[in-house]
């Protein structure tokens, strides 16, 4: 499966404008700067032969050197925004390294710093699901998830002023009353890693594609951090995790 000659990039993303927790991809968790644990699981990747972080920081970029991760070129203000899409730095990047290197991947993989208790083996799960098919545009990773999507509510106007209750698909009182969990269609959420061929990013503007595989990780490995409790709770898992498997 492993191929010598493809180059394979992983790129993270690390802008500096976070608002929910201010520079939250370089605060530290169980002693290193949250970046840090991407870096270093993609540097065990099999499969990865060179990784890079986007970042809008000088500061940002010297942290990821100092773990392993190579900063060719700062990004742009311009697509650092709380807006930006993630589509606009990798292609940002993907070009910026043609133009003044010469150097063009074959396979670029979408890594985030949030998520940092992804393993090597999920990361190398996602590529080997695309270099599987010479037809797929894409692989990502997924886990099952916590809350089914069909358990979701929202408000909605009752007509005299004030707001009820109601499924979020079927708009549905009824529904609301709960049923049980064996009834549903298995839902899964991304994992947040993305594999894509590099020709996919300039031909269809996107890092998917239509035509998309999966690799299946463990819910606990996607976890993603939002906010300041959720460094709390995967500290406190990472030890859980850690003393399971001494």
């Amino acid at each position: 499966m492993k191929d010598k000659n493809l180059k394979i990039m992983g790129i993270i993303g690390a802008r500096s404008g976070s608002k929910s927790v201010p520079h939250k991809n370089i605060r530290p968790l169980a002693g290193k700067p949250l970046i840090a644990w991407i870096i270093e699981s993609a540097k065990k990747s099999n499969h990865i032969n060179r990784i890079v972080v986007s970042t809008d920081s000088e500061e940002y970029a010297e942290i990821a050197r100092k773990y392993g991760a190579d900063v060719p070129v700062l990004r742009p203000k311009k697509i650092a925004r709380d807006k930006s899409v993630e589509y606009d730095f990798v292609r940002h990047m993907v070009e910026w390294l043609e133009k003044n290197e010469g150097y063009k991947p074959d396979i670029v993989v979408r890594l985030t710093a949030p998520v940092p208790l992804q393993a090597p083996e999920d990361i190398d799960g996602c590529i080997e699901a695309l270099l599987r098919d010479p037809k797929a545009d894409s692989a990502v990773a997924m886990a099952e998830a916590r809350q089914h999507p069909e358990k979701a509510m929202k408000l909605i106007d009752d007509g005299t002023g004030g707001k009820k209750v109601v499924t979020y698909f079927t708009e549905s009182g009824l529904e609301v009353t709960p049923v049980g969990r064996q009834s549903y269609q298995k839902a899964y959420f991304r994992g947040n890693i993305i594999a894509c061929r590099t020709s996919v990013i300039f031909k269809t503007n996107s890092l998917t594609g239509h035509n998309i595989r999966y690799h299946l990780v463990p819910q606990e490995r996607a976890m993603d951090i939002d906010n300041p409790i959720d460094f709390v709770i995967i500290e406190q898992l990472m030890r859980i995790l850690k003393k399971t498997k001494s």
